[in-house]
């Protein structure tokens, strides 16, 4: 496939600056992309995220207001967005573009240091496809925030020597790490690596200042995250929602590490296979680096007990470029079947067309390409003047930040958040179980409004005790008065 790409799209792969490669990719994920900058939410962690950048800019540092399980570098990304552009879905979107097309372009320059630039260029491209199709990842997802920052900091391993580098690396690793904890796998395993590789090479005091000065340049990022909350008075609140609820949640066992090893195997099968073979070359140090930086991610995902579709955002980068090498040594395609290839490449973001068909439609039929019960809900709240004091969603929590209201506790910052106990003691909160938290904001706040979801049990359907107490508390206190689509809007009798 790579070498017969050439052929239809006539591209001059050696005379390929940085500019040209990113304004290809920026084109292409902006064209994957731009359909959904008007959905009112793609995955429920984005509409989170936007809602603790938008108490941070009103003056409340993340976890004091409103508390959500990430850490502070996703928060802040958002609020730099929402703080330039003010409160704009395309905005955000449009941010989330930049990320995937500077993640591809990093890429590319990796690959670069391993392969030519024609594979390297085809990496890029399915970089930017693979970081915006399937499921959630078309929304800005903390997984887009926290690959950026980690393949622009192995970008800088693989091509500068100077120790200042080596302190931007680690300045960067740090962002990664603060914006997705389990970052820290990959770069714990770099860290081995390269101590196994300075013993090896008797090259330890050298590499001891390089991991000295990332160290550095580590700890300053971590250090710079703790300053806001110091000044405050609340370094107790950063420690424990950034490094002991992420440890307690993941205690939990609420997933099986058994159910990733099937995935985890897949993986390392074909990198073996590859290497055995040759079509890998083993001995190549970049490409021992990709390897052991997918080894870390792999034992991330294993130590969370499952794979959800936007972890994959943080492998891709890095087995991209071993498959790209891979594919590139196979048997040239034959003329008769180039036809095929690129119909199946140009096919590959069809959830982009059915998008563009559905705002397109959305616009014949409601006069905005915006749609979505995050949207459509609140518009019709104001419009006939429902009170909004406490209201209180159970889905659509977007509606939160349109309406420019606050969620009505802080474990309801993200509604699952409410069902997990083991989170409550690093919330600062008064209630100590999900139960507890429910009534009182039932019974206490008493919320005039009530927005679900019809069709769908407001908790997780394994959690009877949850849903059989809201079900029979809003048929005995709330009315329904409003169906739009799938949203359901209760008051209260």
């Amino acid at each position: 496939m790579l070498k017969n790409t050439n052929s239809f799209l006539r591209l001059n792969y050696q005379n390929l600056n940085w500019k040209t490669v990113f304004f290809i990719l920026f084109l292409v994920a902006f064209f994957v992309r731009f359909p959904f900058f008007f959905r009112d939410y793609i995955d429920r962690d984005e509409s989170t995220f936007i809602i603790m950048a938008q108490s941070w800019i009103n003056g409340h540092l993340p976890y004091t207001q409103l508390w959500d399980l990430k850490p502070p570098i996703t928060f802040l990304f958002f609020a730099i967005v929402i703080s330039v552009f003010g409160k704009s879905f395309i905005a955000i979107r449009l941010a989330g573009v930049v990320l995937v097309a500077v993640t591809a372009l990093f890429t590319y320059g990796i690959g670069t240091k391993i392969t030519s630039k024609k594979v390297s260029f085809w990496c890029a491209v399915f970089c930017v496809l693979f970081q915006s199709m399937f499921g959630s990842l078309q929304g800005v997802m903390s997984e887009h925030i926290c690959t950026m920052f980690f393949v622009i900091g192995v970008y800088i391993l693989l091509s500068k020597q100077q120790h200042v580098w080596y302190l931007v690396a680690g300045i960067l690793f740090g962002l990664s790490v603060m914006s997705k904890l389990n970052m820290a796998y990959p770069l714990l395993v770099l860290g081995i690596y390269f101590v196994w590789k300075a013993i090896k090479e008797e090259q330890f005091w050298h590499c001891f200042q390089r991991l000295f000065v990332m160290g550095v340049g580590f700890a300053f990022l971590i250090a710079l995250t703790l300053v806001p909350y110091y000044l405050q008075g609340e370094i107790t609140v950063w420690w424990q929602s950034i490094f002991e609820a992420p440890l307690a949640y993941s205690g939990s066992k609420q997933h099986s590490v058994i159910k990733t090893l099937p995935f985890v195997f897949v993986i390392l099968g074909l990198l073996y296979a590859g290497f055995a073979s040759k079509v890998i070359d083993f001995k190549s140090k970049p490409l021992q680096l990709l390897t052991v930086i997918t080894i870390g991610i792999l034992l991330s995902f294993m130590q969370a007990g499952k794979v959800n579709g936007h972890y994959l955002i943080q492998l891709y980068p890095f087995i991209l470029i071993a498959a790209g090498i891979a594919i590139s040594k196979l048997p040239l395609i034959k003329k008769k079947y180039t036809v095929i290839i690129v119909f199946l490449f140009v096919l590959l973001p069809a959830e982009a067309y059915v998008e563009y068909v559905n705002i397109i439609s959305n616009k014949m039929e409601k006069g905005t390409f915006f749609n979505g019960e995050g949207i459509d809900v609140p518009k019709y709240i104001v419009e006939n003047e429902i009170e909004t004091k406490n209201i209180f969603f159970t889905e659509y929590h977007i509606g939160y930040w349109v309406l420019d209201e606050t969620p009505p506790t802080k474990a309801a910052t993200h509604p699952s958040s409410i069902t997990r106990d083991e989170l409550f003691p690093f919330m600062k909160n008064p209630r100590e179980t999900g139960i507890e938290e429910l009534h009182y904001i039932l019974e206490q706040i008493r919320p005039k409004t009530i927005i679900a979801r019809k069709g769908k049990k407001i908790f997780d359907k394994k959690l009877e005790d949850f849903n059989s107490y809201i079900d029979d508390y809003l048929e005995k206190h709330y009315k329904l008065i409003k169906t739009i689509d799938k949203g359901l809007i209760y008051q209260r009798l």
